[in-house]
């Protein structure tokens, strides 16, 4: 029996690759580490850190990335992390049909500062925004917000999971620190900080003071993640 599909979209820099983590940790489930990545690399020609080595190591063909998705087997779920902005030059979304979905949301300030550390061009996480509230209104879907998973962890995870029709498991709350596998290609420049984790971290009230210009992509987002924050599961 083909595994069933849990699809997660996210922007940047908002724990989901902790999502992915704790989903993995599951003696349940396996992952996909953002398919999608050297598809929209090959797209917009983006000059991303350890871009050559995502191109050698992933397909950039949409079709022959989502046949892989359709037809992956050894577990009987299988967690796909997408980041929504390498959705920016996608086709289609058929490659969604069947699988569950749900949308992980973070405060756009937060985003932004947090992918500036790693990555100059920060516009991406409004093209990551405003992508996911379009396929949100085709499809409704799931709604969590990054600041609600780290506040409770096991309280949110089991909406979530009860949400996609999934029994939550205790294994999801922590696992072996450390890289992965299934990690990407591109992981050694972005996962530094969830190498060293083994679970959810504390959630912390942070100060962030942001220069004008990215105080302007922050504002770019907030319709958007207004809308969603109204949607998003009632812990």
């Amino acid at each position: 029996m083909a595994p069933i599909r849990i699809a997660m979209l996210s922007g940047p820099r908002n724990i989901s690759t902790t999502m992915m983590r704790s989903f993995e940790n599951r003696d349940d489930c396996m992952v996909a580490d953002e398919p999608f990545y050297a598809c929209y690399l090959k797209a917009s020609g983006a000059n991303h850190p350890l871009r050559e080595e995502t191109l050698a190591a992933q397909s950039p063909d949409w079709k022959t990335v989502a046949a892989e998705l359709k037809t992956r087997a050894g577990a009987a779920y299988s967690f796909e992390k997408h980041i929504s902005f390498h959705f920016a030059f996608a086709p289609d979304f058929d490659w969604l049909h069947g699988a569950r979905i749900f949308h992980l949301i973070r405060d756009p300030r937060a985003m932004v500062a947090s992918y500036k550390n790693k990555l100059d061009d920060v516009d991406p996480i409004i093209d990551s925004y405003r992508i996911q509230r379009r396929l949100y209104e085709l499809k409704p879907a799931p709604v969590i917000d990054a600041a609600d998973v780290l506040k409770a962890p096991e309280v949110t995870l089991r909406a979530l999971c009860a949400a996609l029709g999934m029994p939550f498991s205790k294994d999801m709350l922590s696992w072996p620190a450390g890289p992965r596998e299934s990690d990407g290609a591109w992981a050694p420049h972005w996962y530094d900080a969830v190498n060293a984790s083994s679970g959810f971290k504390p959630y912390e009230e942070r100060k962030i003071k942001l220069s004008p210009e990215l105080e302007a992509v922050a504002r770019a987002c907030a319709a958007d993640y207004a809308f969603f924050q109204t949607r998003r599961l009632v812990i």
